[in-house]
């Protein structure tokens, strides 16, 4: 029976705040073009994340409880009304990634959602109705 290695010898280190993500190991990505790695993923909703706090005014975060169909996820909202949401592994960590950004940080579940995100999905839908 030959033994199989989960993890290769010299995996290269992530940035801290990537940590936070680690719910699954590590992947490679095949040859024949096939998914992307998680940590990779991880780079990239990061990445993400931090582009929109620093392109925005005003960003504030919004923690999301898990549903049946999603999982915890982070919802930045700028003052423009302006949103995005990437999921998160647990709410924990979504609390913690709002932190490590620098924004302030509310659950959903008590605060509900801002005005202002209301009103820029109702401008996006008559935007893209005329």
């Amino acid at each position: 029976m030959t033994r199989v290695t989960l993890y290769p010898a010299a995996v290269p280190r992530l940035p801290k705040l990537s940590s936070l993500f680690s719910r699954r190991p590590a992947t490679t990505t095949s040859a024949t073009g096939g998914s992307a790695a998680p940590s990779d993923a991880r780079r990239a909703t990061l990445a993400h994340l931090q582009d929109f706090v620093r392109t925005r005014v005003g960003v504030e975060a919004y923690v999301e409880p898990p549903t049946p169909d999603t999982g915890a996820t982070l919802l930045l909202i700028a003052t423009t009304g302006e949103w995005t949401r990437r999921r998160v592994p647990d709410e924990k960590t979504a609390f913690d990634v709002a932190g490590s950004l620098g924004v302030p940080v509310y659950n959903v579940r008590f605060t509900g959602y801002p005005q202002r995100m209301r009103d820029w999905n109702s401008r996006q839908r008559q935007r893209r109705s005329s």
